[in-house]
């Protein structure tokens, strides 16, 4: 099975001690990473810069297993970056430079027409709302338009709800980029706290509701410590209660493990519990990708 993700990559700045460790993180790279060093095969669709900062992270990517043959380069353009700072919980925020990253001009790139051509043949491909964000309105509609071409041919669409009130001019056009996304998806994956902030639906049900009935018939609604609620109703909580170390990456992670086990035909419960395990696994650990250790 082949999956393509497409969004923003960006260096990544987390701290260890008193200095700062340089990374690299996104959310859809991050599910990306974790579904190549689980075995599935996936490429990633981004653009980067001619910079040594991006042919440095492009590499790394190929040394976990990342297919980095649709990552373009942008000639006047490098990757955005962002700080991670948490306080003593574990809880993350963020610190933005990415108004002029390569990513936003994924589809003005050359190489652009083979990269869309190559992406049409993907068994899964994800993007998520801050895909659509950084994107100018003639990108969101490409971006739409090739998730349209992989399920016609019988294909998986997965889409993350990730919502960041910055990168939209406001909550109208981000629900209407939102509600045009479900509606050609067949995985969601919203985020109950992202969901509650754009649109004001405080619990599980009404999320999944107003998902399903836009055509996202399974949709997975993440709930942070107390799991997750499956397309069935069915509230699914971590096998154990753990105190985090750095929360950056949580979802991300749920997201590949939950896909990575589809992909191998497990049934939605057990492919939750499997995205339980890897985000477990991730927020114990510094670092939105922390390096694998096991």
């Amino acid at each position: 099975m082949r999956a393509v993700l497409v969004g923003e990559a960006m260096l990544e700045l987390s701290q260890d001690g008193s200095l700062w460790r340089l990374a690299y993180g996104g959310d859809t790279l991050n599910t990306a990473i974790h579904l190549a060093r689980s075995g599935v095969e996936t490429a990633y669709l981004t653009a980067l810069g001619t910079d040594p900062f991006s042919a440095d992270i492009k590499a790394q990517w190929a040394a976990e297993g990342l297919d980095t043959s649709l990552v373009l380069a942008h000639p006047a353009r490098n990757p955005g970056l962002y700080a991670i700072t948490c306080d003593d919980a574990g809880e993350r925020s963020f610190t933005y430079w990415r108004g002029e990253s390569a990513a936003r001009a994924l589809f003005d790139c050359n190489g652009i027409e083979a990269a869309l051509a190559h992406a049409e043949a993907a068994d899964l491909l994800a993007f998520s709302l801050i895909s659509l964000a950084i994107l100018p309105e003639n990108g969101r509609e490409a971006l739409l338009a090739l998730a349209r071409k992989v399920r016609a041919k019988g294909g998986l669409i997965a889409f993350d709800g990730n919502y960041r009130p910055r990168l939209w001019p406001d909550r109208q056009t981000a629900q209407a980029a939102r509600n045009t996304a479900i509606a050609v998806a067949s995985i969601g994956l919203p985020t109950l706290e992202d969901e509650t902030m754009l649109s004001g639906e405080a619990d599980a049900a009404t999320v999944a509701a107003h998902w399903q009935g836009l055509g996202c018939g399974e949709t997975i609604v993440k709930l942070g410590a107390q799991g997750c609620r499956l397309p069935d109703g069915q509230i699914l909580a971590p096998a154990e209660v753990l105190k985090p170390v750095d929360t950056s990456g949580a979802g991300d992670a749920f997201n590949a493990g939950y896909l990575g086990a589809r992909l191998r035909g497990e049934e939605p419960a057990q492919a939750a519990v499997a995205g339980h395990a890897l985000a477990g696994w991730t927020i114990m650990r510094r670092g939105a990708i922390p390096p694998r250790d096991c």
